[in-house]
């Protein structure tokens, strides 16, 4: 019998692919250079030159979304790899150790839940300064925080497993049963928390970007387009439309994705309608 594959996963995989290889393009092609200032085309409206029009610098809008795609991608990838590289240890030590290590972890990831993504990421960058390298550095600590505490949750199911009971009597050591069975039968709830992080850190950094914390210019970010498109946005209001769609469609097609993985690996959570 042939397996359903969710809606939510082609859609979010489609979109999410979509975002990617325009990311992917700007490496090689965009119609203008990106950070080219032209102050004679500045606010021009859509047109067969500039297909999103320029902004009030005279930079090509299209180009911009390309190159601020590739930006908030690399910045959200990064932040979620820091997280996970952290916090997945740290879960799986909590649930190996026990007592008072499951303790310490808790309390820590207790500390930082205390203050939202955000919250922390503006402390963070504000003590640091601002750019690209320090929002990596404060969104990937909140992330470590939950890859944390799910990979803690997860992992403690599957020690009261019989085959890790099995693998404990045999005489392997915690260390290599966390590595050949817990690792692996978490590995699902990993994946999908880390595309589920992906769209919030993709969304932070564009809040981040809007604030003035996040990436820098001359180096376009939708978020700081759309600080930028804010003056204008009763002369020139798709300034604001095109950075704005831009940051909804990604976080839309991560989401979705998240979703449809969450589906596939997960049986139990199956909600959205299959093909």
């Amino acid at each position: 019998m042939r397996r359903r594959v969710p809606v939510s996963l082609i859609l979010g995989a489609v979109i999410t692919a979509l975002i990617l290889a325009v990311a992917l393009l700007s490496f090689v092609w965009t119609p203008f250079p990106a950070e080219q200032i032209r102050v004679v085309a500045r606010l021009r409206p859509p047109g067969p030159e500039h297909w999103l029009g320029t902004d009030h610098f005279g930079r090509d809008v299209l180009s911009m979304i390309m190159v601020g795609a590739r930006n908030s991608l690399a910045v959200g990838a990064a932040a979620v790899a820091l997280g996970a590289a952290v916090g997945v240890p740290l879960g799986l030590a909590a649930a190996s150790w026990g007592h008072w290590g499951d303790e310490a972890v808790a309390r820590l990831g207790d500390l930082l839940f205390a203050f939202p993504a955000v919250l922390t990421a503006i402390l963070l960058t504000a003590v640091l300064g601002a750019g690209a390298v320090n929002v990596v550095l404060a969104l990937g600590v909140f992330n470590a925080a939950v890859f944390a505490r799910v990979t803690r949750g997860a992992a403690f199911s599957v020690w009261r497993r019989e085959f890790v009971r099995a693998a404990l009597a045999l005489g392997r050591g915690p260390l290599s049963v966390t590595i050949i069975h817990v690792l692996p039968n978490v590995a699902g709830v990993v994946i999908v928390q880390a595309t589920v992080l992906f769209a919030v850190a993709v969304l932070n950094e564009a809040a981040l970007s809007y604030l003035g914390l996040g990436i820098q210019p001359p180096s376009p970010s939708w978020g700081k387009m759309l600080g930028d498109a804010q003056t204008f946005l009763f002369t020139a209001p798709l300034q604001a439309v095109f950075p704005g769609a831009a940051i909804a469609l990604c976080v839309l097609g991560l989401n979705l994705l998240g979703d449809g993985l969450r589906d596939v690996l997960d049986p139990r959570h199956r909600s959205a309608p299959v093909i």
